[in-house]
């Protein structure tokens, strides 16, 4: 059975190297590619791939908020997170919203054949050294480990909306590229900031920075 993967980075020389790597293999099929989150969306659900190729940080829906999103529209697809980011939260975070794989853009290439036929497969696939820290956070996950993060008592919509204002979307362009309307954005913005403890603009935007959710470069 031929493997239909649907490319999701922002980087176009990214996305034509995997292309390329994978054009050799014949059981792997590129059905698709896709420059943002809202586009790796739009496009499973028009290709129905059997695995997502999802980068992290990408422009307008992030790798993480398009996760959560293709898990209610397209459950078929298995989401393989390809990045540069083995930060621990980042990890967490993606396994949380029940990613497939985790693979670092410093691994070979034979590893990314590896791990798209594992997660095609049903199976899980974990970088060696993404296996190894959630390993050893599970070890030492004690039973005082504090409050849980106020981020996981987000919805799956809310993150993607606190992500959107945090880059500084107005309402009106939120509502347009979540096909919903202004007073539903003001709505998730309104139970964000509640759950969150913010209180403006520029808490809610720190809170968005302290959590990797945005990046300053």
């Amino acid at each position: 059975m031929t493997i239909r993967v649907l490319i999701a980075d922002d980087h176009g020389l990214m996305r034509e190297g995997i292309k390329a790597l994978l054009a050799r293999e014949a059981d792997i099929e590129v059905a698709g590619e896709a420059a943002d989150g809202l586009a790796a969306i739009r496009e499973a659900e028009r290709l129905l791939p059997d695995v997502v190729l999802m980068d992290v940080a990408m422009p307008g829906l992030g790798g993480l908020e398009a996760t959560l999103e293709l898990r209610t529209r397209v459950p078929s697809a298995r989401v393989l997170v390809v990045t540069q980011y083995d930060d621990r939260e980042y990890v967490h975070r993606f396994l949380r919203a029940g990613v497939a794989g985790y693979i670092l853009k410093k691994a070979v290439g034979c590893d990314l054949v590896t791990a798209i036929r594992a997660v095609a497969a049903g199976q899980s696939f974990l970088f060696p050294s993404i296996a190894a820290q959630v390993i050893e956070d599970y070890v030492h996950k004690g039973e005082s480990d504090g409050e849980a993060d106020p981020y996981e008592r987000l919805s799956a919509r809310e993150k993607q909306v606190l992500k959107l204002i945090a880059e500084g979307n107005t309402s009106r362009a939120i509502a347009q590229l979540l096909c919903i309307s202004v007073k539903t954005v003001m709505g998730h913005r309104t139970n964000l900031m509640e759950k969150l403890d913010v209180h403006n603009q520029t808490e809610l935007v720190r809170f968005a920075l302290s959590r990797g959710l945005i990046r300053v470069d």
